[in-house]
């Protein structure tokens, strides 16, 4: 029994591995990271042919073994999330609708902390609207937004990837100076 119990456990285990690694990997090529991410994407298969080998031993006529096999699969998806959201590689693009009567305290605020800042004035639906742009590193994400909720909980704000920058105006790096 302990054999099986062992089975399904190296089975499970691997696959949140795996699974967990093509998160990462995928992460880094969206990043341009690419040689990382061939050295991720060898590990990974490295460890899929290993659990899928134990899978199908005997054919696939044990559950338990395809349970653990999914059960894997999904925690690792879950598991791959979590260190993404951790390890925040790359850069994001802010857009920030304040309400004018913030315009010029959230971006001081945010010069402050060292972001770079773009104001863009436009028109929107009632009217002219200022818009800040703000390029920031992934980690400096959380910092940014109890910026915004410190100031207004109702600010509109949108978020997205930037894949490639050159350039511009970040924090500098709380110990080593860079």
């Amino acid at each position: 029994m302990l054999g099986f119990v062992t089975a399904y456990l190296f089975i499970f285990l691997a696959r949140v591995g795996d699974v967990s690694l093509d998160v990462v990997r995928v992460l880094l090529l969206t990043r341009g990271k690419r040689f990382l991410a061939a050295l991720t994407g060898f590990v990974e298969v490295s460890i899929f042919i290993v659990v899928l080998n134990e899978v199908l031993r005997n054919g696939l006529t044990d559950p338990g073994k395809i349970i653990a096999y999914a059960a894997g699969f999904a925690t690792g998806n879950y598991v791959g999330s979590l260190i993404e959201e951790r390890l925040a590689v790359g850069y994001l693009s802010l857009q920030i609708f304040p309400p004018a009567r913030l315009v010029a305290e959230l971006a001081g605020c945010l010069r402050e902390q060292g972001f770079g800042v773009t104001q863009v004035v436009g028109e929107g639906r009632h009217g002219p609207r200022t818009v800040l742009f703000v390029t920031l590193k992934r980690k400096d994400l959380p910092r940014v937004l109890s910026i915004l909720e410190g100031l207004d909980t109702e600010i509109f704000y949108n978020i997205s990837d930037a894949r490639f920058i050159h350039g511009g105006t970040f924090p500098l790096r709380r110990g080593n100076g860079k």
